[in-house]
């Protein structure tokens, strides 16, 4: 568990919920409490209390339940008091935890076959609480993602990047939205891999030359293409309600509150712009799946064709031969030119003659012609 206190500019972090039950929080600060899933499942009891020590509330039981489950898909609630969101975000893994030391990894599961980018493709949800003046998340174990914007976040509260112009969350829905858009970055990113692998799989597809036997790791391709659509789905709709919530809330108080407000309207649609990227992006690699596989049994007609044609070009031109053969092969005392002496080699430049000019023909009616490559 990792425990982070945000006031003004500052940021300091600890590990412990036991202080924060006599703790007071600050007027113009809040806190953030990320823990993983199979940690609030043990500590539930006090981090309810903790909740209710600071906030004057607690969860509801159809909350920590939703905060609970690892299939839940992409959504949003809310009550008078706090805004619930499930958001899936990218994995690199998935692992468990000891009951006896909830939060640390126990063992890795076993990956997923196919190619590399498929293996890292494990989405799973991330749930945030946002109270008043306390955001709770509840990751997968071993997240990346909260690791990656907690060093993000302490790094923006050092006077180097004060010093750049670095901005805090102003606060807990500031900072979720902020989670929330590392996380769909997180898509772009797998975006661009995938690109480069459907590429790799066209200029196999459409090679003559080589023979495409590698089907199970396109299917598995589209089948995730797929999955992040309807996750991309699922994310789009939860931060649309997210951002129509925004817009019930009582009027601020004062301007700096209302900025405040606009800011995060602001960027609940640029993550909003963000996912609906995605969803372009995935629905583009899509297509191009599928035109690629298209395209690639399309040629292998035409290649099929193309070779048929050459054999029927090639039977056509030995069927008079043939029937030369024959007529000369059959079994009369009395046959024209038969007891010749010059009738072999008149029959053998009438066969040639023929050969040679259905050829000419068949070459005329570019029905010979060699396809450019």
């Amino acid at each position: 568990m990792r425990i982070f206190t945000i006031h003004g500019t500052s940021v300091t972090e600890s590990d412990a919920l036991g202080p924060l039950l006599t703790a007071r929080l600050p007027d113009q600060g809040y806190l953030w409490i990320a823990c993983a899933r199979r940690e609030f499942e043990v500590l539930q009891a006090q981090i309810q209390s903790t909740l209710q020590a600071l906030c004057g509330m607690q969860l509801v039981d159809l909350h920590i339940s939703d905060l609970l489950s690892n299939q839940l898909p992409s959504h949003y609630d809310y009550t008078s008091q706090y805004d619930i969101l499930v958001f899936r975000r990218l994995a690199a893994g998935n692992a468990e935890t000891d009951l006896e030391q909830p939060g640390v990894p126990l063992h890795r599961l076993p990956t997923r076959g196919g190619p590399p980018i498929l293996r890292r493709i494990d989405t799973s949800p991330v749930g945030f609480a946002v109270f008043d003046h306390v955001l709770l998340t509840v990751h997968p174990t071993d997240c990346a993602v909260r690791d990656a914007y907690a060093a993000k976040l302490l790094s923006a509260a050092s006077a180097e990047s004060h010093a750049s112009g670095a901005r805090l969350p102003s606060g807990p829905a500031d900072l979720m939205l902020r989670i929330v858009n590392h996380m769909v970055d997180g898509y772009l990113e797998l975006r661009r891999e995938l690109t480069h692998q459907l590429d790799h799989w066209q200029s196999e597809l459409l090679n003559p030359k080589t023979r495409f036997n590698n089907w199970s790791a396109l299917l598995e391709a589209r089948l995730s293409l797929h999955h992040l659509d309807e996750i991309c789905e699922d994310q789009r709709a939860a931060v649309q309600d997210w951002t129509e919530a925004i817009k019930t809330w009582p009027d601020a108080d004062s301007p700096l509150s209302q900025r405040e407000r606009d800011l995060l309207q602001v960027r609940s649609r640029d993550v909003l712009e963000h996912i609906e990227r995605v969803v372009h992006h995935v629905r583009r690699l899509e297509q191009s799946a599928e035109t690629a596989v298209q395209m690639h049994f399309n040629a292998q007609s035409h290649r099929t064709n193309e070779i048929m044609r050459t054999l029927t070009v090639l039977t056509a031109i030995f069927l008079p031969l043939n029937l030369i053969a024959g007529i000369f092969g059959m079994n009369f005392e009395y046959i024209p030119m038969l007891h010749q002496s010059n009738g072999f080699l008149f029959a053998m430049a009438l066969m040639l003659s023929i050969a040679c000019g259905l050829v000419v023909f068949f070459w005329r009616k570019r029905y010979l012609e060699r396809s450019a490559r």
